[in-house]
């Protein structure tokens, strides 16, 4: 029995794709280094040192990760390959049911596939740790500040969504609505990974709920995206470099946090880096969540001069008005969202509100990645 042309191409395209996700993980390579690692935590005084042995079992278990999908899944498609054969092997009735099933089988392989693609885009040494995300708002006013409010919300849902844990760090409130800024933590595997495509300019346009003639405003908000730094990472920071401020945590709380300079701020005065955090009523404990944070954004600032990324990320981005933005959400007089770095775009404005980022994302890890194909995504095609 003949399989039809577009079942063919399905696994031809799996089998390529797949073969592709394998060469491009270094699957061989990791194996073996996986096996070194093994043979060493097997060696007589492995524990010693916990701060090695921590190393070598975290390495370990990182390589794991990054392959363990791919290798049933090569096993899946080479079954695929045979159940195929066998089709063309087979009688009309018998061919049939075994066409069925290959079909099936084809089209779920093909959704795993584009799930383990992304995963795979994930490779970065940072990409598995917590993300710490901080919006400010820029040109506009009122309206910015409103319109951070609405990110702050829908970066929130987006966390909630993808099943991640978030702690609000510090949020200040604008002057007449909104807030001017937000810094929270966003926990779960690979969350820097995913959020750090959020990174950047992001622009607004509607008619104003402020404005009583009810005209249409463009307003402006950055958002950054830091790693959270893991122990085993060292930042040397000279404390004669730091400012540190204290002051009354703002916002609602209890007899005591309102009360006393609990709330922390630091800025590193050769970057200009300011950190600032009041969740906790202890200042103590405030203070080692801002340290933390500032080792995380000068590490991140370390990376972005090495890789020359410096004018894009701490330059351009500091003008957080036009000619600037990543991403602009229209409401009125039409209603679109659309990325201007990927092309990936969507008129259902509200579910991108209600945290419905994923299209977004992927598309921008795609199009960074060795594997990209689609430049331009319409969502609602």
């Amino acid at each position: 029995m003949t399989i039809p042309p577009e079942v063919r191409s399905q696994i031809e395209e799996i089998a390529k794709r797949a073969g592709y996700l394998w060469r491009y993980l270094d699957v061989e390579k990791k194996q073996e280094r996986i096996a070194e690692l093994e043979n060493t935590m097997g060696a007589p005084g492995f524990w010693d040192s916990q701060e090695k042995a921590q190393a070598v079992i975290g390495e370990s278990n990182r390589l794991k990760t990054s392959i363990e999908s791919i290798i049933p899944f090569s096993a899946r498609v080479d079954d695929l390959k045979a159940m195929a054969e066998l089709v063309e092997e087979a009688d009309e009735e018998e061919g049939e049911e075994y066409l069925a099933e290959v079909t099936s089988t084809a089209t779920t392989m093909l959704e795993e596939l584009d799930k383990l693609e992304i995963q795979s885009f994930l490779s970065g040494k940072m990409d598995h740790c917590n993300a710490i995300l901080s919006i400010h708002a820029g040109a506009g006013g009122t309206e910015s500040c409103d319109w951070a409010n609405m990110l702050l919300r829908q970066y929130t849902r987006w966390a909630e969504r993808s099943g991640y844990t978030i702690e609000m760090l510090d949020i200040q409130a604008g002057e007449e609505a909104g807030i001017s800024s937000a810094e929270m933590r966003i926990m779960g595997p690979n969350a820097y990974g995913y959020a750090k495509a959020e990174r950047g300019v992001h622009r607004l346009v509607r008619i104003s709920p402020f404005d009583s003639n009810k005209r249409r405003h463009t307003s402006f908000c950055s958002v950054d995206v830091v790693a959270e730094l893991e122990d085993d990472i060292e930042v040397d920071i000279n404390p004669e470099d730091l400012r540190v401020d204290t002051y009354r945590a703002s916002g609602a709380g209890g007899q005591h946090v309102n009360k006393t300079e609990s709330a922390i701020r630091i800025t590193h005065v050769p970057t200009n880096i300011v950190v600032q955090c009041q969740n906790d009523r202890s200042q103590h404990k405030n203070r080692a969540t801002a340290m933390k944070q500032l080792k995380s954004k000068l590490y991140e600032y370390e990376q972005d001069k090495k890789k020359a990324e410096m004018e894009r990320f701490y330059g351009e981005k500091g003008e957080i008005g036009w000619g600037n933005q990543i991403r602009s959400y229209v409401f009125q007089p039409y209603q679109m969202v659309k990325d201007l770095r990927t092309g990936v775009e969507t008129g259902n404005v509200q579910a991108v509100q209600d945290g419905d980022l994923d299209a977004f994302i992927h598309g921008w890890l795609r199009a960074g990645s060795p594997t990209s194909r689609n430049k331009e995504i319409n969502l609602d095609d």
